[in-house]
């Protein structure tokens, strides 16, 4: 891995973010709502710059475009953070676009997930750490902001650390509807499951299973090997929901490239199984499923790594913004897990 990583220094209050565009845009009234929630709720002053004002179809035929505002975002002296309005599904085409030397002259930071992660992995390679949140819908969705949320974007724009992630009272992959605002079905967290019984430490990669399935088929963005040794993998599957076996497989291609076993560890999110528009029906059991299918990757190419499933980071609610490059420990005989 990088020599040396970068943490951005964390904002204050009333520090100046930059809100861009690198993937899709939102609506105009998503924007406004996520805007006012970093003002009233953060105490922070949204900065919209070109790209997220911008439709789909621009944003679609102007990648080096889309390229150019986060860079710009990151060169501003006056801006702390740059976020993200919201991911997509083909960030991938901006990242030849970008120069690795703006993006850290003076770093900042950056917050975006799903396709987002694909500029996080870019960053990473560079040694500059980032953070896994979004316009939308880390900061649009429910009536008010989940507390969990809050506390933990907290910490995200104002703490050197993420600290411990703690679990979750409740969680929920209900579709929230803003044109009733209904509020959305809870259910308790029925906990997290370990493996292993080594403490490990080490510094995470990956994120959401699309992106990184594209990493590994571009070939073009991902660090050299050794780069991963001792690293932990943070893993989630997004809206997407893909079959258990499709990460199966992936897991499995990773290990036969040598690539598995250089992880210490592994961080799965709380799988979504709920999706408009979905071709399949997730079973009530996907997630069992899932898990499943990792650990007997795991059993077979990393048998001595230590993993956490159903961890409050990814597509289901609520969410931490786990931080790619931060380190993380992981602890089963406390089952904890701590962010730094």
């Amino acid at each position: 891995m990088p020599a040396v990583f970068t943490t951005p220094p964390p904002l204050d209050s009333g520090s100046r973010v930059a809100v861009v565009a690198p993937s899709r845009p939102i609506d105009e009234s998503h924007l406004d709502r996520a805007c006012a929630r970093l003002r009233d709720v953060f105490s922070l002053d949204p900065v919209v710059f070109e790209s997220a004002r911008r439709d789909w179809e621009w944003l679609r035929d102007n990648p080096a475009a889309r390229a150019e505002d986060v860079m710009e975002a990151f060169e501003d002296p006056s801006i702390r953070g740059v976020i993200a309005v919201t991911g997509g599904d083909d960030q991938l085409r901006i990242l030849p676009h970008l120069d690795p030397a703006r993006l850290t002259a003076s770093p900042t930071r950056f917050f975006g997930f799903s396709d987002n992660d694909n500029l996080r992995l870019f960053l990473w390679t560079h040694g500059v750490v980032s953070y896994g949140a979004t316009l939308h819908p880390t900061l649009t969705v429910d009536p008010e902001l989940h507390p969990y949320v809050e506390r933990y974007l907290r910490r995200a724009f104002f703490e050197r650390s993420i600290g411990v992630v703690e679990p979750a009272p409740e969680w929920t992959d209900d579709w929230f509807d803003f044109d009733t605002e209904d509020p959305r079905e809870w259910h308790d967290n029925p906990g997290r499951t370990w493996r292993g019984d080594e403490r490990v430490t080490g510094r995470l990669w990956g994120g959401n299973f699309s992106v990184l399935k594209w990493h590994l088929q571009t070939d073009r963005y991902l660090p050299d090997p050794e780069e991963l040794d001792g690293a932990v993998l943070a893993l989630e599957t997004s809206e997407d929901v893909p079959l258990p076996r499709e990460v199966r497989y992936t897991l499995r291609s990773m290990g036969e490239r040598g690539l598995l076993e250089r992880f210490d560890g592994l961080v799965m999110g709380r799988p979504r199984t709920y999706s408009p528009g979905l071709e399949w029906e997730p079973p009530a059991d996907y997630g069992a499923q899932l898990r499943a299918e990792v650990l007997s990757v795991l059993d077979a190419y990393n048998p001595d790594a230590t993993a956490v499933f159903d961890v409050e980071f990814g597509h289901a609610d609520p969410t931490v913004p786990l931080p790619l490059g931060a380190k993380a420990t992981l602890d089963p005989t406390v089952e904890r897990l701590r962010v730094d």
